[in-house]
Formats: structure tokens, sequence, C-alpha cells
């Protein structure tokens, strides 16, 4: 019986992007050279993070079922696609949104996917992405060229690199924007993916635009680098630029951005990015992964300095017409809705319609058309729902949909007059939730549900606060109905917990020989002026109290402020003493036997543990250039046996060559980590730093293995008659030549450690901050 057609031969082969579907190709050789043993699990690890594809709670293969760990049956035979973490594990995957664009096609298509490779669900983050959880890593491929076929990519949605580019979901409809910065957002993400300069970060790397400065927008002070928009008349003439910012950053310790420049010309933010990246590769700490941020590189140089290093490194770069071929596009950019602008003039008001018209409804600069949020409980929303609401924006909008940093679904260009038409289709939908942009609109990020990290249950804890402050919206006083709540798992502020009113961070307490599910207050942060202010922690409170900490602090602020004073305001007059005496006896816990429920977490019946946590990849491992360049002349030469097997005996000595040509880039990057991808360069360096110096050596070989590289070099280029046998050497010799070339790089490395061990005081690295 013949094998089922795959996704790779389903799809036509002008139906996925050259480039993407030769990436996915390299992917899936990877996933087998895993499998053989022939690439480590660490720098596979890395490999697939960079591809999207994550790990997941209890992928270590084992779980607390309430009494004692237990192990989980999983047919992976000891295989592991990383450290502590089992091949055949469930997994997450996700899906980079570039400033949360979707068409009525991608989202179908994401429907599908969701319901046939994961639980059914979609999840939108905190930064504009769609994540799938429950995955199985042997799927990825086709999930990714299914994506592929629709212009979505999940390349660096993880790993050390530069993340999702997020940007306002109201840019280009906003009332209060310079200028729409869509397509500069576009830009930078198509620029900055896969760039050679954005490959050897010590940690991942957050862009965001934003179209003003006053509002929440783009949260632009929390990144590694953002931009605003901005105007200037220069030489009589109106021109276009953005306020750069960089070195900001949520985490355990929060920094605000600092202020780079306050005008840079549209024209220079590729290069200024692409300079940044370099600076931040070349100097950003890889070795202590805690203070690996841009942010604390730029709080050891100070601004000033980093400013310079910067504009040196910009002085330098050669051009490139990426930097400006799409300003003429973007000067033309504009959005074209679907249907005439129409006021409502009265009209329907089917039932619930007022209420939801009132928060979920904002009213667009161009007349006559308003932008609507589909509220998501927890970001989440159905393969069903997804696939209608993908009807729901060619019925009524077309392809101007985005995703928000507030896990929402935001349609845009609406004609007014439909409003009741499109209110009713996503309520028939269950989509209909009012209160978008209030305190019951509660952000979470997925916590103990499926993360590694996660302390405590921060979607448990959301969900049981959206629905208690759902029940009694309509009686909360509107200086109360304004604020916003966002919870993390963790200290890591993955749900924004920072800049929420107020906010939660998952932790623990030992009661009693207990462990006790809690979480940390956080107060008067502030969404506006991009992410304005970071709120300071109060003190601990047991999660199932948290419900009645929010009722008292709101009760509070509507008591006892003054007259238009800002809950940020409130906090700072009122002070942290004082409201740590509001929740003091919130933070008594009763005996384990008077009130078990309080040694459980939200959702969850067992008794609470921390023993499920798992190794975090939020980060991923720092993996050298030189690593992954070895790793990639291992693919190469697996290329070349599928070559040889299907009797392409000319592409086989040559993709054999070239995993020695790879192999010794590797080498040299550790050197010159500009090295380019010029063969003659690659070879003279090579020539230079390791074979001259007998560097790449072998104590009984001497040179022999440095001897087959150039040798087939010369055999390739001039042109040779390629025999099976001659072939067979070829890649007999690759493997020999690459194996050395492992066995130079550990001996290097080993060198560089012993140097750096005897240069610490105390031979040991610096500890990692908390």
């Amino acid at each position: 019986m013949s094998q089922p057609e795959t996704w790779k031969e389903k799809l036509a082969a002008d139906q996925v992007l050259p480039d993407l579907a030769r990436e996915i190709d390299i992917y899936e050789q990877q996933m087998e050279l895993r499998k053989q043993g022939k690439i480590d699990e660490k720098v596979f690890a890395e490999t697939r993070l960079r591809r999207g594809v994550y790990g997941q709670r209890y992928d270590n293969g084992q779980r607390h079922d309430g009494t004692r760990v237990q192990k989980l049956k999983l047919p992976s035979g000891g295989l592991t696609k990383g450290p502590e973490t089992v091949w055949d594990a469930p997994g997450m995957m996700r899906i980079k949104i570039p400033f949360g664009g979707l068409n009525p096609e991608q989202m179908e298509v994401l429907a599908d996917l969701s319901e046939e490779y994961s639980d059914g669900v979609s999840h939108v983050t905190t930064r504009q992405d769609i994540q799938y959880h429950y995955v199985h890593i042997e799927d990825t491929p086709s999930l990714m060229r299914r994506l592929a076929a629709v212009g979505i990519t999940t390349r660096e949605a993880c790993g050390n690199v530069v993340r999702n580019v997020t940007a306002c979901p109201l840019a280009g409809v906003c009332r209060d924007e310079v200028f729409d910065v869509t397509p500069y957002a576009k830009a930078c993400s198509r620029f900055l993916l896969g760039h050679p300069d954005t490959q050897d970060f010590g940690r991942k790397f957050k862009i965001a635009f934003s179209g003003c400065k006053d509002n929440a927008c783009g949260l632009v002070t929390m990144h590694d680098m953002g931009a605003i928009a901005r105007s200037k008349v220069v030489n009589g003439k109106e021109k276009r630029g953005f306020e750069l910012y960089v070195g900001g950053g949520l985490g355990p310790v929060p920094h605000k951005a600092k202020l780079f420049d306050e005008f840079v010309p549209e024209e220079e933010l590729l290069p200024m990015a692409q300079a940044v990246s370099r600076v931040f590769a070349r100097l950003g700490e890889k070795r202590n992964r805690a203070r690996a941020r841009i942010k604390f590189l730029i709080a050891n140089l100070g601004i000033e300095e980093f400013r310079r290093l910067v504009l040196e490194e910009r002085a330098k770069l050669p051009s490139d017409l990426r930097w400006t071929e799409y300003l003429s596009w973007a000067h033309e950019y504009k959005e074209a809705p679907l249907k005439p602008a129409a006021s409502r003039n009265g009209g329907e008001r089917p039932e619930g319609f007022d209420r939801w018209y009132a928060t979920n409804v904002y009213q667009q600069r161009q007349s006559g058309y308003v932008a609507a949020t589909v509220a998501l409980p927890l970001g989440d929303v159905t393969a069903d729902q997804f696939r209608a609401l993908a009807s729901i924006a060619r019925r009524f909008v077309k392809d101007t949909v985005r995703t928000t940093v507030e896990q929402n679904i935001l349609f845009r260009w609406l004609s007014e007059a439909d409003l009741p038409e499109f209110y009713k289709a996503v309520q028939a939908i269950d989509l209909g939730e009012p209160d978008a942009g209030t305190i019951v609109d509660v952000t979470a990020c997925p916590g103990t549900d499926t993360c590694k990290l996660g302390i405590a249950s921060s979607r448990g804890l959301a969900r049981e606060l959206h629905y208690r402050l759902s029940e009694k919206s309509l009686e909360l006083d509107a200086a109360v109905k304004n604020l916003r709540i966002k919870v993390s798992g963790c200290f890591n502020s993955c749900g924004q917990h920072h800049i929420a009113d107020i906010g939660f961070y998952g932790i623990n307490r030992n009661v009693n020989g207990y462990q006790v599910p809690h979480f940390q207050v956080v107060l008067g942060g502030k969404l506006k002026d991009n992410a304005g202010e970071y709120g300071v922690a109060v003190g601990a409170v047991p999660s199932k109290r948290i419900p009645e900490a929010v009722e008292r602090i709101t009760e509070r602020y509507v008591r006892d402020r003054e007259k238009d004073e800002s809950f940020q305001d409130f906090v700072r007059r009122i002070g942290k003493k004082e409201i740590k005496q509001v929740l003091d006896d919130l933070t008594k816990i009763p005996s384990h036997d008077a009130a078990p429920s309080y040694y459980a977490d939200w959702g969850d019946p067992r008794e609470f543990t921390l023993e499920d946590l798992g190794t975090g990849e939020c980060a991923g491992e720092v993996i050298t250039q030189a690593e992954f360049t070895l790793a990639a002349s291992e693919r190469e030469l697996f290329e070349a046996h599928l070559f040889l097997d299907d009797g392409e005996l000319v592409k086989a000595a040559r993709t054999a060559y070239w995993s020695m040509v790879r192999a010794a880039q590797a080498l040299v990057k550790i050197q010159n980590h500009d090295v380019s991808e010029d063969e003659a360069q690659i070879l003279a360096e090579f020539r230079c730093r390791f074979c001259d110096t007998q560097v790449f050596y072998d104590k009984y070989a001497g040179s022999k293995f440095a001897d087959y590289l150039f040798k087939a070099k010369d055999f390739v280029h001039n042109g040779s008659e390629v025999t099976r046998d001659r072939a067979i050497q070829l890649v007999q010799e690759a493997q020999l030549f690459i194996d050395a070339a492992h066995a130079c790089h550990n001996k290097l490395r080993s060198t560089a450690s012993a140097t750096r061990s005897a240069a610490s005081p105390s031979g040991m690295a610096s500890a990692g901050e908390g």
C-alpha cells in the first residue's frame, strides 16, 4: 500500500516561498540528525527554539500526582530534544504575527492547525503571537509548511534572537498618532529576521513600535528597543522619524528604556537597529544568562557610552539597499476598508449591545469607521470560533484584523452602520463579552497550566477574577473600572504585571511544613505613556485570598482618593506601609485541617507542590555561532549522504566539500565573528589562523585532515569526473574533517574556560540575578 502524501508533497512549489521551504527542510534534517545522535541536545534545543518549537511543563517525563512524582509513559527510548526534555513529550509552538496583523485565510489555517496538531485552542499572547500547546515535535515541520503557505513563519519566535516585532493595534486608525507605524514594523521584522548580526545574542531582543507617546500604544519603554513616531520640519519639509529608546525590559528586575535619540530619521531606522544589534552581540553578557539582556549592558556602560559605540558601529556599516527600499511603499501604505463609511444613526440595538459598545468600540480617526475588540477569555479562541471570526472578517472588514497585547482580537475598519450585525455575529459564537480594556479584562501568562517555570496558577486566578469582576461590572465605580489587572505565574513578568495598575506574580510560602501558593501584589504600574511607570511590590497574599485583596484595594481607592486622583498617585500618597495594613489579615493562613483549599491552587485539585517545576527555555542555551555552524556542517554532510544514496554523485561531492568549508568557517568564527560566506575568505582565514599556526593539527595524523579540505577544493573546482568511489571517498573525508573540527573546537573551548577560571579570584563565574 502506498504511503499517504505528506504536506511537503501536497503544497505546490509556488505556495511556499523558496527561502521558507528551504529553512523547513533544513530543520527537518536537523531533527533527523538529533535522532541519530549527531547533534548535541543543547545545540538542537536552541535550533528548535529558533524555529518556535518550545518546551512545556512535564516534558521532562514526570508529573507530581499530589502525593509523589510519577514517571510518564512516553515511547522516547531515552531520546531528548534538549536538556531534561523528552522527545515524545508534548511541547508548545509559538507563531510570529508581526504587529499582530492577520487576514481571514491565515485565521482559517490557524484554526485548522490548532485542531489537527494541538488541543483545538489558539492562544493569543502578550506579544501578539499565537501559541499552540500539546504539540508533538514530529508534527512541527508539517505545521511550519502549512503556515508558510499563508505567509506565516515561526522562525525566531523563541531563542536568543529578535522576537516578534510588536506595534500598536490601532496603528493607522488611531486618533492621536503622528503617522501609521505599520509599514515600519513590518520592514524591521523582515530585515532583522535571520540577519547575521542578530544571531549571536546572549538573550532575546524585543522591539516595539508606537504611533504616539501618551497612550499605552506599543508599550515602548518596556522593550529592548522601542520606536515612537515623530515628525520634524527639516529644510522646510516635514520629515518622518522616530524617538528611539533602548534598554527596557521587565523580568525579575524591570528597567525602563533609556532615550537613545530624540529623532532618528526614517531612513536611519534599520541601520540603527542593525548597529544596536551588533554592539549587543559583541559586548552583551553570554555566560550569565540572568544578566544577559541589553538592559544590563546599557546599565553597565551608561547610555552615553552605549550611544557612542552604536554610532561608531553605524558609521562602519556597509550600505544595504534594504535600509531604504521600503520607504516609498511606507508613505503610500493605506489599508482599504471593505465597505463605505456609514454612521449608525441610532439604528438597531440588540440586547447587550449598548454595554458592549461602551467598552469594546473605538472611533477611528476616519469618520464613519470604528475598531471593535473581540474579547478572548484568557486569550483563548477555539478552532470553531477562529474559523467563524475569519468568516466575520470577510463579511465586514477584509484583512484588517490584529491581535493585541491584551490578548484580544481587534477588527478595524468596521463601517459604524454594521456594528449591530457584527455584534450579533460575535455574540453567536460566545465572543460578545463586553468590558474589553477594563479591570474585567484580565491578562495572564500560561503559568502552571503549561509553563515549566510557573509557580502559581496565573490563568486560574485570572479566570476567577474575571468571573467575580464581570458579575458586578455594572456596579463598579468608573475610576475602578478603568484600572487594569495583569497576572504572571512567576517573577519573570510574562503577564506584564509590572505595568498594570494591579499586578500579581506567583510565589510560594512554606507554612507548617506545607507549600502554599501565594501571589506577590504589585501596585501602581501604568499602561499609559507607553508603559510609563512600573508598579512596586507591597506584599504576598495567599492565592485563594487574592480576590478579596482586589476588592479591598479598589474599595479603599474609591473611598479615599482625592478629586481626579489617579491610582498611581493614590498608591504613592498613602504609601506601602498603609497598603500592607489593608492586606495584613489576608496574609494569615489557617491550618491545613481547618482550610485545606488554601493548600491547593486555582483549578488544580492536587495539593500544591513545586515538584513540577522544570528547566526553563525562555532564554535558550547560549550557543555560540561556532557551535551553530558546526551543526550546519553536520546537516550539509547529511545532505551529501542523501545525494549519494540517490545516485546524484556531483551534488554529493560538492555538498561534502561545502560541509568541510562550513566546519572551517565555524572555527574561524571563534576568532573572527564577522567572517563572510565567501569561500575564498573562509579558506584563507582558516589556513592562516589554524593551519599555519598548527592549531588544527592532529598529534598523530598531523595536517592530514586539513589536507582533505584543500584537496577537495581542487577536485571540485577543477571539474574532475565524479565517480561513485570518489564521491564516497569525499563524503568519508568530510566526516573525518568535521570530527577533527569538533575536536579542535572542544580543545579551544577548554583552554578558554581554564583561562577564565584562572583569572577569576574564586575560579567560578559570578552568581546570577535572583
